[in-house]
């Protein structure tokens, strides 16, 4: 029996994560895009745009970890 967790576990215990992470660096992208002259994302916009980009971050998360787990798994 393989005891190994399955990237969609990782992901999903890493989804809060992941996307907060999102909303931050969209966040700070909106306030960087106010020297080209684009308006600025409001908080509450941000956390809804993290909402479903969260998911593909969380997944990568998932693979990385994974990916790091059976790295140290190996004898």
């Amino acid at each position: 029996m393989d005891d190994r967790w399955p990237v969609w576990k990782l992901a999903v215990l890493l989804y809060v994560f992941a996307a907060t992470a999102v909303a931050i660096n969209l966040f700070m992208l909106g306030l960087m895009g106010q020297a080209v002259g684009l308006p600025a994302l409001s908080p509450v916009r941000t956390l809804l745009l993290s909402i479903p980009l969260g998911i593909p971050a969380a997944w990568l998360s998932g693979r990385w970890v994974r990916h790091l787990l059976d790295e140290a798994a190996k004898p």
